[in-house]
């Protein structure tokens, strides 16, 4: 290989034309023997500051890139005059793409960029130099101060980023000032929240957004500085923020209509605190719908908690009657039973398996490939599918969140609600295979964010205030593949026998859990263990997670009336409304006796012994609860013979077995006489029954004893 000899553009000159003399082209080598020819003098750097490059003589006080954008500005020649000299003071440097100047602005606005550059390495942010060579273009355009000009910068900027950018810039500048001057240029009713300290809704805090807001909105001078002074004080998360703003907006509007206008604390009364109350009450979203009781709930609380920080930090002097009432309470709504199960239909869900290929496409990930952004979207929707947790504990798995025990492979995972870590599920083989493959991949991510190796899903970036995959992104990246999803069919058909679509906005991260649940309660999964399979504390928080429809409950009851029996096992079918109405739950059948109906089932005088009760009505879906009130019943008689019980004791306990066994047996006679389907129907129904009684509000008999005194 030869050796590659650079000539500047004087001895390549000279060289070609010492070619044309001998006729043919001389090797570098050769022709600097044959002539004698020697280096230059190395010129000088150019005179402008920073620039890297050598001038183009010793006369010339510019390098060739200054020379051409001298000439190019109407300039002649290129000695050193006062001239030339003047104009290399104000001139950038020659700049890769990754460099920018700020030599050629004014000194004060060359100031607040440095400062506001500073600034932005303080907090955390990456410098983008594309983005700062526009802001410095567009700098120029105005010549004037960052924050007298910002609107004419933002509208100069083209792309996103360089808006981002200077946005950034801006505030810090402007930050600089309050902290220099004391006075803030857009008053004191504009409330910067970064500025303030509030904190973001991701995890760690970090608030990404700049976000500001003109507290004019509120009528009230004192209630926008009590909010104001609880925001710095408190620094609740954007969202709460939002909550209580929206709370003294409205109460704000409500006591605006008063006279006086609620503005004289001195004149505030209960009839303010009425109309704000009234007002939140009555309060609508944009589409003037009235909004759900849990939110006016939370923004009742939300303004009564910011009075009372009013009043407590010596904020609001108001008068006594200037209270929260115990009855200004906004009553919950009544759901329509048919509508409380919020878990996707697995018909539903098996369509979306059969389209799962589709699922992350067009998603634009950080450094991630196409091919990867879906791999990594679709396990995580397997995750979420097959395991039931909640959203966050799916995109937060360790990387090595398999767990293997002999044939076993358990889940390991972190309730972060409950604060309890590295639980561990049960999972199938579809699923382990699922994970391992990502697993396999997850490994050979090249670009992946370093905050992120603990994690199974990476984050977007290390700036973005996650350390893993955020369940807004893989939220709106569901959300994305659901509503391009060509067809998505319910189980209902419409008049003409058309199948109807279903309703694509039901289907959400979430709602996968409340279908785990669904699942597991069809196919009979005793509550206790579906309890500890969603890692609740309460069995009543799971029984909301799964729900029996009314249609179902209907049919249900209606196929139970019939098999109804008294307690010689006779017989005694009844209609469905009178199943309802005209009984009472106890522990092991249905109660017709009137006054113990009436009563709730607190009027029995022979508790807990139905099966001696000419009133008890037993039907299939007590069967399991009679035959473990017999085996309870044996455990107390073997006791009572122990503890050399009387015989009266023992033959009491003796009988009702005996009763109970009765009931029990006659009843299963009867459903054996059935058909086989009849029989299937049955069983279905019972266990129905069964999970409305086990999720219901009707209580069974109190374990309570009566005294003498009636008391």
């Amino acid at each position: 290989m030869g050796i590659v000899v650079k000539l500047c553009q004087s001895h390549v000159s000279s060289w070609r034309r010492h070619c044309r003399l001998k006729g043919r082209r001389l090797p570098i080598g050769e022709w600097v023997d044959m002539f004698g020819i020697k280096p230059f003098p190395q010129p000088p750097e150019c005179s402008v500051g920073g620039c890297r490059n050598r001038c183009i003589s010793e006369k010339s006080p510019i390098c060739t890139y200054h020379q051409r954008r001298w000439l190019a500005a109407g300039h002649r020649g290129t000695a050193n005059t006062p001239a030339l000299r003047r104009w290399v003071a104000e001139q950038p440097p020659v700049l890769t793409a990754a460099e920018f100047s700020l030599v050629q602005l004014l000194p004060p606005l060359r100031l607040e960029l440095a400062y506001g550059i500073q600034q932005r390495d303080v907090l955390g942010s990456t410098m983008q130099p594309f983005a700062m060579r526009a802001i410095v273009s567009g700098a120029l355009a105005t010549g004037t101060s960052l924050l007298l000009a910002a609107d004419m910068l933002q509208r100069r900027m083209r792309t996103t980023n360089e808006k981002s950018v200077l946005r950034q810039l801006i505030w810090s500048v402007h930050q600089g000032y309050i902290a220099f001057s004391g006075h803030d240029l857009r008053g004191e009713d504009h409330f910067d929240l970064r500025a303030a300290g509030l904190k973001g809704a991701t995890r760690s805090g970090r608030r990404e957004q700049f976000g500001s807001v003109d507290l004019t909105v509120i009528p009230q001078p004192w209630l926008r500085r009590i909010l104001r002074r609880r925001a710095e004080a408190e620094k609740p998360t954007g969202p709460a923020f939002r909550r209580w703003l929206r709370s003294c907006v409205i109460a704000g509007q409500g006591m605006n209509r008063l006279p006086g206008g609620g503005i004289d604390t001195a004149a505030l009364d209960f009839a303010h605190m009425q109309a704000a109350f009234d007002e939140i009450a009555a309060a609508v979203d944009q589409d003037g719908r009235l909004y759900g009781a849990g939110y006016r709930c939370d923004l009742w609380t939300a303004l009564s908690q910011t009075i009372d920080f009013g009043r407590l930090a010596g904020l609001l002097d108001a008068p006594g009657s200037f209270i929260r009432r115990s009855s200004q309470r906004i009553p919950d709504e009544d759901t329509n039973e048919d509508e409380l199960g919020k878990a996707i239909p697995e018909h539903v869900i098996r369509q979306l398996d059969a389209q799962l290929a589709s699922l992350g496409t067009g998603v634009t990930y950080g450094a991630m490939g196409p091919e990867r952004v879906k791999a990594m979207f679709q396990t995580a929707y397997v995750v979420l599918r097959d395991s039931g947790r909640r959203p966050l504990e799916v995109v937060s798995l360790p990387r090595n969140c398999l767990e293997r025990e002999r044939d076993e492979v358990s889940l390991i995972w972190n309730n972060h609600k409950g604060r309890r870590m590295r639980r561990r599920l049960p999972i199938t083989s579809s699923t382990v295979a699922a994970i391992e493959t990502w697993q396999a991949l997850r490994d050979t991510l090249p670009d992946a964010p370093s905050v992120s190796e603990p994690y199974l899903f990476p984050a977007i970036t290390s700036a973005g205030g996650s350390d893993h995959l955020m369940s807004n992104n893989f939220g709106v990246g569901m959300r994305t593949w659901v509503d391009n999803l060509d067809t998505l069919d319910s189980d209902a058909m419409d008049a003409e026998g058309n199948v109807i679509p279903f309703d694509r906005s039901l289907i959400y991260p979430y709602a996968f859990r409340h279908s785990f649940a669904q699942r597991h309660a069809d196919a009979g999964t005793p509550i206790d263990v579906l309890r500890d399979l969603m890692d609740h504390d309460d069995p009543k928080t799971t029984m909301g997670y799964y729900r029996v429809s009314l249609e179902r409950k209907r049919k249900a009851v209606k196929t139970l009336s019939l098999m109804v029996a008294d307690r010689h096992g006779t017989a005694i079918p009844c209609s469905s409304t009178a199943y309802e109405q005209r009984s009472v739950a106890v522990p092991f059948g249905g109660c017709t006796e009137p006054t113990n109906v009436k009563a709730g089932g607190h009027a029995c005088p022979i508790r807990f012994q139905c099966s001696g009760c000419g009133f008890y009505r037993p039907d299939p879906s007590y069967l399991t609860a009679i035959e473990d009130h017999a085996n309870s019943l044996r455990a107390d008689r073997e006791k009572a013979r122990a503890m050399d019980a009387a015989g009266f004791v023992i033959d009491n306990l003796t009988a009702q077995i005996t009763s109970y066994e009765d009931v029990a047996a006659k009843m299963r006679e009867r459903m054996a006489a059935l058909p086989e389907g009849e029989q299937t129907e049955l069983e279905q129904a019972a266990a129905i029954l069964r999970r409305v009684r086990a999720g219901g509000d009707r209580k069974l008999l109190p374990f309570t004893v009566v005294s003498k005194d009636g008391t």
